[in-house]
């Protein structure tokens, strides 16, 4: 059985699915994106991450029809509002227009993109409108620190799912403090750009491990993402070769001596840093 993260309030997702940032923007490669989308909810990355901010809504657009004819109901749908978008009524509006784009009538999780200038509890409202309307199931956060995290529970986003936030070998800022605070709360993670958007070394540790194993050092960092309980990896795959070989990453199971080469070359951090985004 593929392995599984339970989000905040209990419902279980995937561990790995599939990103869709800087999809759906180029005319000719739909078809091979739609396929490859397709190809992946067939190996069971059934969690689809995609936002309004994509390509200005081309890529909602896209992968609306690559859920169609059936499709939808294998997938577990997230989307994300712009921040500028996620007043009261702005997240309410922006929303429509999202479901419009993906032929849905529901997102099953929807995630304010990052903190804007619209008070966190207007968009939680906001959230809890369109639940009530049964327009999306759940909601979460998307690159939040602590302080903003905190800033939402007194706001009285007890109910948030998830956050979304930058996590791979590379960018590991999160695991001093903004970790351990979510791990109190149940809350876990998604990571977005978990081999860092393909600029990870291939030689050093990554190469090492991936030889001991016979695999990609790529599907070793994405491994070494999932190897924590409470993180869904959301990696991009633009062709069937790539998400094929992101879902063997999945049977990749890393040791200590595995870890500890990988501590080497990419350290933990020693102290707070400001949270990264891309």
């Amino acid at each position: 059985m593929a392995k599984t993260v339970t989000l905040h309030g209990g419902e279980a997702v995937p561990a790995l699915g599939q990103g869709t940032w800087l999809l759906g923007e180029q005319s000719e490669r739909r078809r091979e994106e739609i396929e490859t989308l397709r190809e992946g909810i067939e190996r069971g990355l059934t969690l689809i991450d995609t936002a309004e901010m994509y390509g200005d809504g081309s890529c909602e657009e896209m992968v609306g029809e690559a859920l169609s004819d059936g499709w939808r109901e294998k997938v577990f749908l997230v989307s994300k509002v712009y921040p500028h978008n996620a007043s009261l009524k702005g997240v309410q509006e922006a929303c429509e227009r999202s479901l419009k784009r993906l032929k849905t009538d529901h997102l099953d999780l929807y995630l304010l993109h990052w903190m804007g200038d619209h008070p966190i509890n207007q968009t939680i409202a906001g959230f809890e409108a369109l639940q009530r309307a049964g327009k999306i199931r759940r909601w979460g956060v998307s690159n939040i620190d602590t302080d903003y995290l905190e800033e939402m529970i007194d706001a009285g986003g007890t109910e948030c799912a998830v956050n979304q936030i930058l996590y791979n070998v590379s960018r590991r800022g999160v695991e001093f403090d903004l970790m351990p605070f979510q791990s109190k709360l149940g809350l876990p993670f998604m990571a977005y750009s978990p081999i860092e958007q393909g600029r990870l070394p291939r030689n050093g540790a990554l190469a090492k491990v991936a030889d001991k194993h016979g695999v990609d050092p790529y599907q070793v960092a994405l491994a070494w993402v999932m190897r924590r309980p409470d993180v869904i990896a959301i990696p991009k795959a633009s062709t069937k070769a790539h998400v094929i070989a992101n879902a063997a990453a999945r049977d990749i199971v890393l040791d200590a001596e595995d870890l500890a080469a990988i501590d080497v070359a990419f350290p933990p951090p020693r102290r707070k840093q400001s949270l990264e985004m891309l």
